[in-house]
């Protein structure tokens, strides 16, 4: 897949503001701190399309990526961040609720998580959140330019045993550095988006 067109279509915060042309979605989710605008970036191969900022925490709404006319890459807010007060952390659960309820458009979910620890409470709390939905998840492992070789496996091992995926999710080591795990993300969205299973 070559990407011709991405652009921030659409911002929302309620159901009502979703777009209604039916073109297939993947929700992006994770640690406020885990990457996901630079993996945005490296996904659409542009520079600063989504800001990447020294504070966590900063998306706060439904951010809907329009990308060459065919889907919608959808960033929400980041969750685990301890200096985000528990009213807006329920706002957050509540409008990521609304949208997981009822998207029949939303094809896969790609979870990132950091490559260089152990999934945390919060990773765990997601990913089963995902599955009581029967969503499939691309588990995305970020950051792995920052693991030596001989830590790699085991790192690995430990994000697989601790989430324990089920059958049909599966995971992909990434690096906005290095691009690894760019054109395995690509082809998945390609196969989704032209209707087939992966």
């Amino acid at each position: 897949m070559v990407i011709k067109e991405a652009n921030l279509d659409i911002i929302a915060t309620r159901r009502s503001q979703y777009p209604d042309d039916n073109r297939p979605e993947f929700l992006l989710v994770g640690k406020s701190n885990v990457g996901k605008s630079s993996f945005i970036n490296s996904i659409l191969s542009r520079k600063n399309l989504a800001h990447t900022s020294a504070t966590p925490g900063k998306t706060q709404t439904l951010n809907f990526y329009g990308v060459n006319d065919s889907f919608y890459l959808i960033d929400v807010p980041g969750y685990g961040y301890a200096a985000t007060d528990k009213k807006t952390q329920a706002k957050f659960g509540m409008m990521i609720e609304e949208y997981l309820e009822k998207r029949d458009q939303l094809k896969r979910v790609f979870m990132l998580i950091d490559f260089r620890h152990k999934p945390s409470e919060d990773d765990l709390l997601m990913y089963n959140f995902l599955k009581y939905y029967n969503l499939p998840v691309t588990v995305v492992a970020t950051k792995a330019d920052k693991i030596g070789g001989s830590k790699k496996q085991k790192n690995l091992k430990v994000i697989l045993d601790t989430l324990d995926l089920v059958v049909g999710d599966d995971l992909v080591v990434f690096s906005s550095v290095t691009k690894l795990g760019v054109k395995d993300i690509l082809n998945k969205i390609d196969t989704l988006v032209n209707g087939e299973t992966i």
